[in-house]
């Protein structure tokens, strides 16, 4: 392996102008900089992360603490997306990134546990349920940490904002003439509040009856559990005009639960989905949605994340909050 040892050598220099050099140090002429730069590309040269390390004092390297109850992993596209926005706005940054989680093998332990292990820099934590010890643990600790769609004291988060959304396709139902609508929820969480929230508070805004037996309670990213609560919702005479689903990957158990029962999506009933997942343009009709903006979400908690622990100093805790966009689908149809 070629050391800053070797690169001296060649270009008759100390090792301690190599190392500033390569480590972009002001008080290396802009010529002198260049001819080593070069050098250690042709020479191979590689940074050695356990001297660099010891060296700053850091790793660069970010864990991913990601529980997902419903166990969908990276299979979840919101999550998926964010987190890929995320490591590659950390690898620009010269951070790489490890997925924290609680046993090593055979070898047990607490995430916190885990982090302090890998001896990360900082953790971002995005998760469907921050009520885990191993959440809390983590958040008490003394590792700088960034949280997504959850807000604690005295810690950043990054926000979508689904109040606003949740609020945006209320808006466009009831332009198109809904006045009966239900609401499948998904399961307790800081989201599936906001979202609530933001639900009743347009529904209440427009003078719109609130029907307790059309609010009801399922989880994120369950088809078939959404399948049983449409289906529920529809029975009798007395139905609902539109039903907002949990999510859009929900939305499938959704449709096909309308399409069983021999009614026609967007005429009989109108269905809103919320994510702006990639399978909301498949279906058909085309799924009308909340599209949340994954790319800046994960920029924004890798910049955030990055701040915090470069300039801890002068880097606040604060909540970011990101809009989404209104996707007009096929699936709500106008009532005259």
């Amino acid at each position: 392996m070629v050391s800053l040892k070797d690169i001296s050598v060649r270009c008759g220099v100390s090792v301690a102008t190599v190392s500033k050099a390569l480590n972009g140090h002001k008080d290396v002429s802009e010529a002198t900089k260049e001819r080593l730069i070069k050098a250690a590309k042709e020479m191979g040269y590689f940074p050695n992360s356990q001297a660099r390390a010891l060296k700053t004092n850091r790793t660069y390297n970010l864990g991913v603490m990601f529980l997902d109850e419903a166990g969908s992993g990276l299979t979840h596209e919101f999550f998926a997306r964010l987190l890929n926005s995320f490591k590659t706005e950390a690898e620009s940054a010269g951070y790489d990134i490890t997925f924290i989680n609680r046993d090593m093998g055979s070898r047990k332990m607490t995430t916190y546990e885990h982090c302090k292990y890998r001896n990360v820099d900082g953790v971002i934590i995005a998760c469907t349920d921050f009520t885990s010890p191993d959440v809390y643990e983590v958040i008490n600790g003394d590792i700088p940490v960034v949280t997504i769609d959850h807000t604690f004291e005295c810690r950043s988060s990054v926000l979508s904002n689904n109040e606003q959304g949740i609020e945006e396709l209320v808006d466009y139902a009831y332009s198109m003439g809904h006045r009966r609508i239900a609401y499948i929820q998904g399961n307790k969480s800081a989201v599936a509040e906001k979202r609530l929230k933001g639900f009743l508070q347009s529904m209440s805004s427009k003078g719109l009856e609130i029907r307790s037996d059309w609010i009801l309670t399922a989880d994120y990213h369950n088809p078939e559990l959404t399948y049983k609560l449409t289906k529920k919702l529809l029975e009798g005479n007395d139905k609902p005009t539109c039903i907002f689903m949990p999510d859009d990957y929900s939305a499938i158990g959704g449709y096909n639960a309308i399409k069983d029962m021999g009614l026609t999506i967007g005429k009989d009933v109108s269905v809103v989905g919320y994510d702006g997942i990639a399978y909301a343009t498949l279906v058909s009709p085309k799924l009308t949605t909340y599209a949340q903006d994954t790319e800046k979400i994960g920029a924004q908690a890798a910049k955030k994340l990055v701040a915090l622990i470069e300039e801890p100093q002068t880097t606040f805790h604060e909540v970011i909050t990101i809009g989404g966009s209104l996707v007009k689908g096929e699936s709500v149809g106008k009532i005259n």
